[in-house]
């Protein structure tokens, strides 16, 4: 099956929707990431009329929806590992509304990162963050199978959080969910934190991975700082993995067209 690289939709920050879409698609990207914080502040803000023009808009350039991530960044009073059972009552909810989005969009796939809301509390041992946020994700599932959603549970490296930095420690909240909606998300510039090899990881770990995001430790994209990407694609192809490559970037400085363009240019050529 061929590659399929996707786009996330922070990365136009400053183009309007139409615009964003039709350069996207025009590069070579069959698929858009969504960050929800860029339609609104919070996801009941997202009317329904809203929905289906974002998804018409985005269909008509010929993109795929292929799902939300940064599913928590700029919302209040949510969080995933707290010992605040109130809060985690209104995180399952905010899950079980962005499940909703994500299906309504036409997406089947939420990358649940966002370490802000996530990391450990109150002096919390790592057991007992895992025990919170497996009770938090529990709760959506029966949205989750409802819209036929996944959740791909994202490892991040220790300079963004206390929890979840390996995809060793990713796995053990799946394996505590105990349910095939909850998957492994992996992460280039997160990877690039672990001991252990990069293609290793993804080999390792190919039986739970169900999304993956290609950018580099310099927050720029794929193929445009140190990491090497030859092996990388390589280990994606042997595995069989059949989900999407979508490109992530943090900096923005070189423009979005730049970074869009270079992007998909180097994982090309890096196949």
């Amino acid at each position: 099956m061929p590659m399929r690289f996707a786009l996330c939709n922070e990365t136009f920050r400053e183009t309007a929707l139409a615009d964003a879409v039709r350069l996207t698609a025009d590069l070579g990207y069959t698929g858009w990431e969504v960050a929800p914080f860029m339609l609104a502040d919070h996801v009941d803000k997202i009317s329904p009329d809203n929905r289906v023009q974002y998804r018409r808009v985005v269909e008509d350039a010929g993109l795929e929806i292929i799902g939300l991530h940064w599913l928590l960044a700029g919302t209040e009073g949510l969080h995933l590992t707290t010992r605040d059972e109130a809060m985690r009552k209104r995180t399952s909810e905010y899950f079980t509304k962005l499940t909703h989005l994500c299906g309504d969009l036409g997406g089947s796939l939420m990358v649940l990162g966002s370490p802000l809301q996530r990391n450990r509390t109150e002096g919390q041992s790592t057991e007992e963050a895992l025990a919170n946020a497996a009770s938090v994700l529990r709760e959506a599932l029966p949205a989750l199978h409802e819209r036929n959603v996944r959740i791909a549970i994202e490892p991040l490296g220790p300079e963004e959080g206390d929890f979840l930095n390996t995809a060793d420690e990713g796995c053990d909240l799946i394996d505590a969910i105990g349910d095939d909606h909850i998957g492994l998300h992996l992460d280039v510039k997160a990877m690039s934190t672990e001991d252990e090899p990069i293609d290793q990881i993804i080999r390792r770990h190919a039986d739970r991975m169900i999304h993956f995001h290609a950018n580099d430790p310099n927050r720029l994209g794929p193929g445009m700082g140190s990491v090497k990407f030859e092996p990388i694609m390589q280990a994606i192809r042997d595995v069989g993995y059949d989900g999407w490559v979508s490109v992530e970037v943090f900096d923005y400085s070189p423009g979005a067209e730049t970074l869009a363009r270079e992007s998909i240019q180097n994982l090309k050529a890096a196949m």
